[in-house]
């Protein structure tokens, strides 16, 4: 009687306690973070207390990180750091605090978005076959380091919005079986030193259907490799910055197309709304939230705002979520209400 009482116990406990990379994912991009304080920023509790960043986060609902690595990157406050050393230790302490970690690569020694894919500067001159082996010895060299400090990312993007590419010019959109070897190199790097590691591929406007549907055809076309779709959503960044109610709708629509078109997961892996409109920002998030969770059969991964913590008083950037006085705004309490 006793055997089995233990066993219906232990029975309960597991079900009782969800698989943690099961569980919706609630993130924060964090790569100002390392900046921020050593610059002497300090970051203060709902409450007005001084305490961790991460754990202000944690406790407004925050489950995981999101960590930008540059090639090599300047020192400059706002647009340098991110080096391999400097992600390895965020994501060493972000996983000490219990939280799950997707790293995203930008093969950049700065911003990569639609905007700028530039090739990292030791890079230049090389020969497409020797890009290729750049992507995939740089990759592989950031993961057996995360690796080497116990880390796992569950997830890992290979570049970052790249609605016309990346690496330009040899990985344009404008060549697409040059840009599907690239990205094969980076996946295969990933797998390779982290096989569970969920491979992302990220484009900007979140709810334009045929903006995915063009660049995922035809990665499907020519063969690259992937587990996970991800999106940008800003309204703010939308012509005319209209309200996140003219366009949350095609969101859901873009989202449930990915998913059942190509059969895979979709993830939101950038969000963020006006710090001035924190009861709007706020709104938005949680319908957000809603939407993804509402992707059919569970491939709705989750939402990650990014850089929530950048404060306009030190980033200048206008879409955080906090405010003047070193305190998360409303909008962070999103993460707590779904």
């Amino acid at each position: 009687m006793k055997k089995k009482l233990a066993a219906l116990l232990a029975a309960l406990i597991v079900f009782a306690v969800p698989a943690r990379a099961g569980s919706f994912a609630k993130g924060a991009d964090i790569g100002w973070l390392q900046q921020m304080e050593a610059s002497g920023y300090k970051f203060y509790n709902d409450h007005g207390k001084q305490e961790d960043a991460l754990q202000i986060l944690k406790d407004h609902g925050i489950n995981t990180v999101r960590l930008r690595t540059w090639v090599n990157p300047s020192d400059d406050r706002t647009n340098g750091h991110n080096s391999k050393e400097q992600t390895v230790a965020m994501a060493v302490r972000a996983q000490g605090m219990g939280m799950r970690v997707m790293i995203n690569f930008h093969y950049s020694d700065s911003w990569a978005d639609p905007q700028q894919q530039r090739k990292p500067a030791a890079w230049q001159g090389h020969d497409f076959p020797r890009l290729l082996e750049d992507v995939y010895s740089y990759t592989y060299d950031v993961m057996s380091a995360l690796k080497a400090a116990g880390v796992t990312p569950e997830w890992v993007q290979v570049g970052n919005e790249t609605p016309g590419g990346m690496i330009y010019p040899e990985g344009s959109t404008d060549n697409w079986p040059q840009l599907a070897q690239l990205i094969n190199k980076g996946y295969d790097a990933i797998k390779a030193v982290s096989p569970s590691s969920r491979v992302v591929l990220h484009l900007d406007r979140g709810n334009d259907s045929k903006r995915f549907r063009t660049w995922f055809d035809n990665a499907q076309a020519n063969g690259a490799r992937f587990d996970v779709i991800g999106m940008s959503y800003y309204p703010y960044w939308l012509p005319g910055k209209p309200d996140y109610k003219q366009s949350i709708d095609a969101l859901a629509r873009n989202m449930n197309d990915m998913a059942t078109r190509y059969g895979k997961e979709v993830m939101v892996v950038e969000v963020g709304g006006e710090d001035s409109r924190p009861q709007n920002t706020y709104d938005m998030l949680v319908a957000v939230q809603r939407k993804v969770r509402a992707v059919p059969n569970r491939k709705g991964l989750g939402v990650i705002y990014w850089e929530p913590l950048g404060a306009r008083s030190w980033s200048q950037y206008p879409l955080s979520a906090w405010g003047d006085d070193g305190k998360p705004t409303k909008a962070m309490k999103a993460f707590l209400a779904e």
